[in-house]
């Protein structure tokens, strides 16, 4: 899945407000577990005042040390699968669910460029997941276009969808 435009400030800034309203009238704190986008997702939230009532914490997660110590991804999984991959995605979103007490959380993984691409991951390869407690963690698969700042803010749009998704069902 691609979106077709690389979100401005301001578009971003909306979303989050809509992430807010969502967050606060489901009552859940919200977690982000951070790879490509370097502490974005929760950068973007935090931006609202008042965001202490629905945003408990933002991991940044970059090296697979990182991972492993702070969210729990197996290193058996990284091993096998990569950083970039599905299944350290939903390792990453269960981990800082678990770890963190929120009631929901996104995490994402990728490769932002423009260096770190390979023929079977290549640059604008980005895995975003979604957990709700007590429900079924899913990822999903983008292949973003642009440079590394555009890779990063359709990221950070697609997250923050995803959350609205995760708490509509």
């Amino acid at each position: 899945m691609e979106l077709s435009f690389v979100p401005t400030d301001a578009e971003l800034a909306a979303s989050a407000e809509q992430v807010a309203a969502d967050v606060l009238w489901h009552g859940l704190m919200l977690v982000s577990a951070e790879s490509c986008t370097g502490g974005w997702i929760a950068k973007v939230l935090t931006d609202l005042s008042g965001s202490s009532a629905w945003f408990e914490a933002g991991v940044v997660s970059y090296s697979n040390a990182a991972k492993v110590s702070l969210l729990g991804v197996q290193a058996a999984t990284l091993e096998r699968t990569g950083a970039v991959s599905g299944e350290t995605a939903l390792e990453m979103v269960s981990g800082a669910l678990e770890r963190m007490g929120a009631g929901i959380a996104v995490a994402v993984t990728g490769i932002a460029g423009p260096s770190g691409g390979t023929p079977g991951k290549p640059v604008g390869t980005v895995w975003i997941s979604w957990k709700r407690r007590g429900g079924e963690a899913r990822a999903r698969l983008f292949h973003f276009g642009g440079d590394r700042e555009a890779v990063r803010r359709q990221t950070v749009a697609a997250a923050l969808t995803g959350i609205r998704e995760t708490l509509t069902g």
